[in-house]
């Protein structure tokens, strides 16, 4: 499966936003938008040229396929097979990648950032509906229950984590998950809205990239 491996920090500069793509450590002085808050290269610090209507569609294409790690060929697939369908397009596409397994485990508080939960994943370390599953891209649906394996949830990673979330006593912090922190467990209660996203996205412009 291809990865984007390019400097996380670097992707965030280029940005000029954080995108979160560290976990805990974008919250820290350590995070790269706080030390430069300008684009890399030796004209980062001149700015950038105002963008058009195209770059800025781009733009907004890239930074939502750096936060959720996918690449060009698998975000183009998405956008096919949600174009056709009713609905906001723009919806469809943030709803479909909102229920990849990497970030239902990222949103469930499972892992510090979605690259983190997508490594989780690939070690076979999750079960949904009680079966084994180590494909990040998984698509989840409705009354799916994803479980740590329970021959992995004695590792101390999974200790500590449901002692974290225990403390927390809040759920998910996702209304369409529920979180059963004790048994490490989460149940996907209903399909994502634009509501649910923590993301300010103009998703409409991902669709008019493409549609041109």
């Amino acid at each position: 499966m291809a990865r984007d491996l390019s400097n996380k920090c670097k992707l965030c500069r280029r940005a000029t936003e954080k995108l979160f793509l560290k976990g805990d450590r974008c919250g820290t002085s350590k995070c790269a938008m706080a030390r430069k808050p300008y684009p890399p290269g030796v004209h980062g610090k001149k700015g950038r040229r105002p963008q058009g209507e195209f770059g800025q569609q781009m733009a907004t294409k890239q930074r939502v396929k750096r936060i959720y790690g996918v690449m060009e060929k698998q975000f183009k697939k998405y956008f096919r097979e949600v174009k056709d369908k009713p609905g906001v397009t723009g919806d469809l596409l943030m709803q479909k990648l909102e229920m990849r397994l990497d970030n239902v485990i990222f949103r469930a508080g499972f892992a510090p950032s979605r690259q983190t939960a997508r490594q989780l994943v690939r070690h076979s370390l999750f079960l949904i509906n009680g079966k084994k599953i180590n494909i990040p891209s998984r698509e989840v649906k409705l009354g799916d229950v994803i479980s740590v394996k329970p021959s992995k949830a004695k590792k101390e990673y999974f200790t500590r984590l449901a002692a974290a979330l225990q403390e927390k006593k809040g759920g998910a912090p996702s209304g369409w998950l529920e979180v059963i922190p004790g048994d490490l467990t989460v149940k996907v209660k209903s399909k994502p809205t634009r509501d649910d996203l923590d993301l300010h996205v103009n998703a409409q412009s991902i669709v008019e990239f493409y549609s041109r």
